[in-house]
């Protein structure tokens, strides 16, 4: 996907940073550019030594970005590091992280080559017995991350401020922060401001319920679960890792119906408050879905228009619950 966010680096500008990062006896002999990502820019390198390696570049600091986005592969790095040392989730691991804006006006970081493809890339080629043997497996490693206990509410990686703000006030900010987002970038949305904030706040108490800070993936969907031989080796694109609620994550929006899933996570959530928050998730992804549209300046007319309807069908959908 061509994203205004993605930063293009030159070969000697690649060859700066693995020397920075592996030492200046090391030469990037062969470069190539990893196209499946929506926001940062990834490069699979090979060095002199032998060895392969991904470099992440994240947007300059002047590059318009949603709220939320803000500082956020400082976050991914964190919770690399953090979910890779409690151990029982894989994981590639961190070699070097550099937000100094010193050798580029960009924080990176480098990190393991993971072998194996994206999930997304080869369900469709997979038996039904070898999809729900993963899905299975997926829930299982998204139990282990949800079990995390977290300081706080907030995004991850130093963002959450530790002020003991309740869940249901920390959804709103996030909320809000998108709405203003849509209003700063001109996004077209289905109703006013007003009027999405006057609905969503009757659904806000809800949140109550959640009382526990959890790691939260919220990103995990089949293009960031890397399998090889019908089992998952990785989970990749932890920069939108946040302390919350474990019904954010993906596997429970209503892209995802996975019995295999519910399973290996071993909880069923279809009681009328965590239906209620699962529709409030819903509606939060695919306003971010949408707004992020205008802010990376997709040329996919296709994928705008998709997320368009997107949110039209959600916002009618929500609008028509009962209290």
């Amino acid at each position: 996907m061509e994203s205004f966010t993605k930063v293009k680096l030159n070969d000697r500008q690649l060859s700066l940073l693995a020397a920075a990062a592996f030492g200046e006896h090391l030469e990037v002999t062969g470069s190539r550019e990893l196209t499946g990502g929506y926001f940062n820019t990834g490069y699979d390198l090979e060095l002199s030594d032998g060895r392969s390696v991904i470099l992440k570049v994240a947007p300059g600091p002047e590059t318009e970005t949603l709220s939320y986005e803000k500082d956020i592969m400082r976050a991914e790095v964190a919770a690399l590091r953090l979910v890779r040392a409690a151990g029982g989730v894989p994981v590639p691991e961190v070699y070097s992280y550099d937000d100094s804006l010193q050798l580029i006006p960009c924080p990176y970081f480098f990190m393991e080559k993971i072998e194996g493809q994206p999930y997304n890339e080869v369900k469709e080629s997979l038996s039904e017995e070898q999809r729900y043997s993963i899905e299975y497996e997926l829930g299982q490693y998204q139990r282990i991350i949800n079990e995390i206990q977290g300081p706080a509410f907030g995004l991850f990686g130093g963002q959450a401020d530790g002020s003991g703000r309740s869940w249901r006030d920390t959804f709103r900010s996030m909320l809000l922060d998108v709405l203003q987002d849509a209003v700063r970038l001109g996004a077209r949305l289905p109703a006013s401001q007003t009027e999405i904030e006057q609905v969503l706040e009757r659904y806000l108490p809800a949140l109550d319920e959640v009382t526990q800070p959890r790691l939260v993936h919220w990103d995990l969907w089949n293009g960031n679960v890397f399998v090889q031989d019908g089992v998952i080796v990785s989970i990749i694109d932890w920069e939108r890792a946040m302390w919350g609620d474990v019904l954010l994550e993906y596997y429970f929006r209503h892209f995802e119906n996975s019995a295999a899933f519910y399973e290996g996570y071993g909880t069923v959530f279809n009681s009328p408050n965590e239906v209620l928050r699962k529709q409030l998730y819903d509606l939060y992804l695919d306003l971010i879905m949408l707004i992020e549209c205008y802010s990376r300046q997709y040329k996919d007319e296709n994928h705008v228009n998709w997320a368009h309807d997107n949110l039209a069908e959600s916002w009618k959908q929500f609008t028509a619950l009962v209290l």
